[in-house]
């Protein structure tokens, strides 16, 4: 018993520091790059459980060749963006999501009512990518995360890749804010759900969006009345950055987000056929640009994290 107390301890202890045991060189920043300018930006949305649709979309993107010069992630976007920029193909992040279990992203301090750190999905995504910063991962990755003095989108293309998405999937209600610097961080899609906006600030030719939100006519009568208000701010979000996009997919998987292996599955499958559905529209944009399409290589071992994240 008494080393269960300190074992529980020594969790919670470390579920605390993450943050702070960054040191100042590793802090997620933002450092602008004039010599970068990419062509393919792919943008992943937030949206929990309903994130591993993205992986349905990169398996054909992947197949067609179209691979991103630079992957723009809020929240579950960011998590998946940065296992595939740091080198895991579509197919092996589609077989690991297979595998996750949900419970070892679980902390203690949820059971007394509080809310979860995020310093689980830190670790692991650090884990997974060898520990590589941003800016060592091989696609440019941003991640995006919301300030919380002022509720603005802000962007992350250097600094410890772990504590960028920690930040960036930090849903108020569910995670606490993430300290980065002397500022506090939330989720990035209370800002902007699908950050097309900052694709094409960040100079993309060509933007390929992924909204994995729920549709709103799909919402059954009995639902939580915050929980319409949240689908009817993220859609207005969406939509004020939609005109943006060269191609804005939106696969339909239904309204209720889940953690089992059956939804995991579902919600990939459905992804890839409505973007084998859509491709065309994304190679049309691509010609209309003048980008030819090109083999994707993935060269990684690397396994895909799970993680909480807005619904």
């Amino acid at each position: 018993m008494r080393g269960a107390v300190a074992l529980l301890a020594a969790l919670l202890l470390a579920a605390c520091n993450a943050a702070e045991d960054v040191p100042p060189e590793r802090q997620p920043r933002y450092v602008p790059d004039p010599a970068r300018r990419p062509v393919v930006a792919l943008v992943l949305g937030s949206g929990g459980p309903r994130g591993f649709a993205h992986v349905g979309v990169l398996k054909v993107l992947e197949e067609a060749g179209i691979k991103p010069d630079l992957i723009v992630g809020a929240s579950v976007g960011a998590m998946v963006g940065a296992l595939y920029a740091g080198g895991m193909g579509a197919v092996e992040l589609e077989h690991e999501a297979h595998g996750i279990n949900v419970l070892e992203f679980f902390e203690w301090r949820s059971l007394a009512g509080g809310s979860s750190t995020g310093s689980v999905t830190q670790s692991w995504v650090n884990e997974r990518l060898g520990d590589r910063t941003i800016e060592a991962l091989g696609i440019a990755l941003v991640v995006t995360a919301t300030r919380v003095r002022d509720n603005k989108l802000v962007l992350f293309n250097r600094g410890d890749t772990g504590l960028a998405v920690r930040a960036s999937s930090a849903s108020p209600g569910q995670f606490e804010p993430v300290r980065i610097g002397s500022e506090m961080y939330v989720d990035g899609d209370e800002s902007s759900p699908v950050p097309i906006h900052a694709a094409r600030m960040l100079g993309a030719r060509v933007v390929i969006a992924v909204d994995v939100s729920a549709y709103p006519e799909t919402t059954p009568p009995d639902v939580p009345a915050e929980w319409v208000a949240k689908d009817a701010r993220r859609t207005r979000q969406v939509m004020a950055e939609a005109p943006g996009a060269d191609v804005l997919l939106h696969p339909d998987i239904g309204y209720y987000a889940g953690h089992s292996k059956e939804y995991r599955r579902r919600v990939m499958q459905i992804a890839e056929r409505y973007t084998r559905e859509h491709l065309p529209e994304v190679q049309a944009a691509l010609a209309r640009a003048g980008v030819p399409s090109r083999r994707a290589q993935p060269d990684s071992t690397l396994r895909i994290p799970a993680g909480e994240a807005s619904r």
